[in-house]
């Protein structure tokens, strides 16, 4: 009989102690919140930004310059002419008709060249063919204004990587109306008898008009 009591009274006592401890449970889960998630660590951007650089056209990005990186290497200078020298045009003048160019020979090479009195200068027009051009010494009576073409010619030698100087000078005049005028592209001068001749496309052509006459100047040698 005691042992049934015992029995009766445990069995109720371990329901109870169960739905006790289920109701804890609850309350426990109702009074504390739930432990907060882990911030989320960066992620990859869509797009370029500052710190990947500039971007081609198509959106990609390009890489970064290397520093210290050597640069591409300078544009070399065409090879030096045959003869040993590299004729150049310069800035010419223009006024009222009257026109004035003027032009450098460079010694391109490894030895001294000697120079004396006047260039063999001829002119050529777009087709290549030979302009009908009287070319006189000095000034030749086209100005006065010119007193570096009437200097005396003198000999002038260059040393490599010196240059020196003649001019020209013409009128863009149109005299006759049944002489068509001419115009010349093409500058060809032998700086010395016997030398290779040199041939030169002018940037400013030589607009001889209908006057055929060309002064010369002789050679002149490099400023000091």
């Amino acid at each position: 009989m005691i042992a049934k009591r015992w029995m009766g009274r445990r069995i109720p006592g371990l329901v109870t102690a169960g739905v006790l401890a289920g109701v804890l449970a609850g309350a426990a889960g109702c009074s504390t919140p739930p432990a907060p998630r882990a911030a989320p660590g960066p992620t990859a951007a869509s797009g370029p930004t500052a710190a990947s650089g500039p971007t081609t056209a198509s959106g990609a990005a390009t890489p970064a310059p290397v520093r210290g990186a050597p640069s591409a290497p300078p544009v070399t200078q065409e090879p030096c002419p045959e003869g040993g020298v590299r004729l150049v045009e310069l800035a010419g003048n223009a006024a009222m008709g009257l026109r004035v160019a003027e032009f450098q020979l460079v010694n391109c090479g490894a030895q001294p060249y000697a120079l004396e009195g006047y260039p063999q200068l001829s002119l050529r027009d777009d087709r290549n063919e030979p302009v009908e051009v009287a070319v006189e010494h000095g000034s030749a009576g086209i100005t006065t204004g010119t007193p570096d073409l009437d200097e005396a010619p003198r000999p002038v030698t260059l040393a490599p990587g010196q240059a020196a100087f003649f001019g020209i000078v013409w009128r863009n005049l149109v005299t006759e109306s049944a002489t068509p005028a001419v115009t010349a592209r093409i500058v060809e001068v032998e700086p010395r008898p016997g030398a290779p001749r040199l041939w030169l496309r002018l940037a400013a052509p030589v607009d001889l008009g209908n006057t055929g006459k060309l002064g010369l100047g002789p050679w002149r040698p490099p400023a000091r």
